[in-house]
């Protein structure tokens, strides 16, 4: 089956064609397609091609299923003895991805 690793949102990633993967938000529509263009590696069985750093004219093609944000992450700060302490929460938007193609 064939692969690619492939950098987005400072982040790598390997996936193979059918794979979801929810990756750092991109600026597509849902429903839309698109390209990464920064596959490091990608491979077949034995054959593999490997980028320094990335593959040139290598893309991995995606179409876009969801923008969302993930679940809240709490950050939360306390001294002991002195009545102090703080609550923090976060929530990443993220984007649900379809992988279409590895064209490398």
């Amino acid at each position: 089956m064939a692969y690619a690793i492939f950098k987005t949102g400072g982040k790598q990633y390997k996936a193979s064609v059918g794979d979801q993967l929810d990756v750092e938000k991109i600026e597509v529509a849902e429903g839309e397609a698109a390209n990464f263009d920064q596959v490091l590696a990608a491979g077949e069985g034995a054959d593999i091609k490997v980028g320094a750093p990335v593959l040139e004219g290598a893309s991995v093609g995606f179409k876009v299923l969801k923008q969302f944000k993930a679940p809240k992450v709490t950050a939360f700060k306390f001294r002991k003895r002195k009545g102090y302490h703080k609550t923090k929460g976060h929530r990443q938007f993220l984007t649900r991805v379809e992988v279409t193609s590895i064209n490398a």
